[in-house]
This record gives C-alpha cells, structure tokens and sequence, in this order.
C-alpha cells in the first residue's frame, strides 16, 4: 500500500515519491514566505476545521515536524461548513482565522476542505502570513503518484459539487482526468471509530465502483476524516480494481509541503512542540472521537471551548 507520507518510506518499506524541495510553500500560500527557525522559534501554526476531521492534518503535521507549537481550532458549533453558502464559510473561515491570529501565529493551514475550496483566496488576501489550504497539496501529490492520468477522488458531496479538486488537478496538469465522487458516510463511521469491518467495507464498495469503472490508479482522500479509512479504502480498492492503487492523503501531503518547504524539521536540538485545542462547542464524546484522530488519548481538560 503506497500512502504519502511525511518521511520517504511508508510502513509496507515501498518508497514514496516526496514533494519537489522547491519553495512550493509561496505559490500555496499566496505570498512570499520568509519563515525559519530563528525568526520564529517558538510562535505557533495555526490549524483549523469546521470540526473534527482537521485533527488528522493537526497529527500529520505533528509527526512531520514534531518541535513545532500547534494551536488547532474546530468551530464544532456550526459544523459542518459544506452545507452552507460561500458567503457564509467566508465569514466563518474569517473569524477562525482572526481567533488564532491571537496565539501570534506564524502561518495558518486550513485544514477544511470546503474551507480551502471557497476562502482560502480571500484569507490569503486578509492576512499577513501566509495560509495553505488541504486541497492544491493533495492535488500536487495525486499528479505526481499517478501513472495512467486517472485519478479518483472522494470527498464529500459539497467539495464534489464545488469543482476544487478538479481545478487543483487540472491547474498541474491539464492532461489528467479526474473522476469525483462522495463518499457521505465515511463521516460519521469515522467519527464513530467503525474504520474497519463490514459496514466500511460495504459503504467502499459502493462508493468505489464508479471509480473502478474508469479504472483509476491513484485516489486522493478529499476530506480530512477519510484518512481514519485508507486501509479499508485501499483494501477494498485493490479488490475491485484488481490491480495497485495508490492512496492519496491530503493530510499528509500538506505536512510534507510544510517540512520540505520550511526546512522545520532541520530543528533537533528543540524539545518537542506543544498541541493546543480550542473547540466552539462541546458535543458529548467528543474527547474520545478526538483521541481516535489524533491517534492518542485526549482528555476534556485538554480542550479549551471558546466563542467567536
């Protein structure tokens, strides 16, 4: 199984291509980015989401560049953002952002894919740091891992709807044919903690079967709960498809633009960096769902529940 990840092997020993050594960062992010270990020591990345599911980019950039500070804020009183108009996640997209520029923040990540699909240009404009969003760095690496020019996405059904993934693809390469599809119900079986088993296998059937029939060879994970999946995704991709595909995630695609580009990870004599959670709302379960994201236990005092 081929995921992309934040070093240059993953777990199966199969090497993965990395992101180009290149200032990718600038053309993300909209501005010149002039970030290093000695001008900001100690200020924090600001990550947010319309809920949980950014926690994933949070514990992918934790692992990819583990001395930085990380403050993440889930607006989990107005989640989710892809029901509601561009207008309205601009606004939302604006106040998370301006509610983080408090912590000093040194660079902000948008780790919502709608978010990153509607907002991320008028942050880019509004701010005076620079800000990247999960979609152009996981459309990066799907170029770059697929062989046939083929490649699938799921996504929610409002990222499917908005076209972004598409733009992102086409804007590398022209060439490559996309195939969207949502995948609605990995939501809530990843917030749940049913990542594997029959119920998942059965809703990946479903919603892969349209991409077998195109017969894509590589998948870029288009919502940031859907890493929770991509052994099952994978599992059952394979199956159909009855060859190799490889497993985008937009998660760890941008923790790789991170370290590659900012050279964070160059930092070894730093002691390992602090994770801050703040939470518009406190639904019941919460800290368990959370710990399933993160990969290690959160408790309830850990979060900190603000208004905006």
């Amino acid at each position: 199984m081929e995921l992309w990840i934040s070093r240059n092997q993953c777990q199966s020993g199969h090497l993965v291509p990395t992101l180009p050594e290149t200032s990718l960062l600038v053309a993300l992010s909209g501005r010149p980015c002039n970030l290093g270990p000695d001008g900001d020591v100690g200020k924090p990345i600001g990550i947010f989401d319309s809920g949980l599911g950014g926690l994933t980019v949070a514990r992918a950039i934790a692992g990819a560049v583990p001395a930085e500070n990380l403050v993440y804020l889930g607006d989990t009183a107005r989640v989710p953002y892809g029901t509601r108009s561009a207008k309205t996640v601009v606004k939302y997209a604006i106040a998370c952002a301006e509610r983080l520029l408090r912590f000093d923040i040194k660079l902000l990540v948008v780790a919502c894919n709608t978010a990153s699909g509607v907002a991320l240009t008028a942050l880019q404009d509004r701010l005076d740091i620079p800000v990247i969003g999960v979609i152009q760095p996981g459309a990066r690496a799907g170029v770059m891992a697929t062989r046939t020019g083929r490649i699938g996405i799921l996504a929610t059904a409002g990222t499917v709807a908005s076209g972004a993934y598409e733009r992102a693809i086409h804007a590398e390469n022209q060439a490559i044919n996309v195939f969207a599809r949502p995948a609605p119900l990995f939501v809530p079986l990843a917030e749940e903690g049913w990542v594997a088993g029959e119920v998942p296998r059965l809703a990946a059937h479903r919603y892969l079967r349209p991409l077998v029939e195109v017969d894509v060879d590589t998948i870029v994970l288009g919502c940031t709960h859907y890493p929770l999946l991509s052994e099952t995704i994978h599992q059952v991709a394979a199956e159909l498809l009855g060859h190799e595909v490889t497993i985008v995630d937009s998660a760890e695609a941008t923790a790789t633009t991170l370290s590659e580009t900012l050279d964070l990870a160059a930092t070894p004599d730093r002691a390992a960096g602090s994770l801050e959670i703040l939470v518009t709302d406190l639904p019941g379960q919460f800290g368990a769902a959370a710990s399933r994201f993160l990969g290690k236990s959160v408790g309830a005092l850990d979060i900190q529940v603000i208004d905006l």
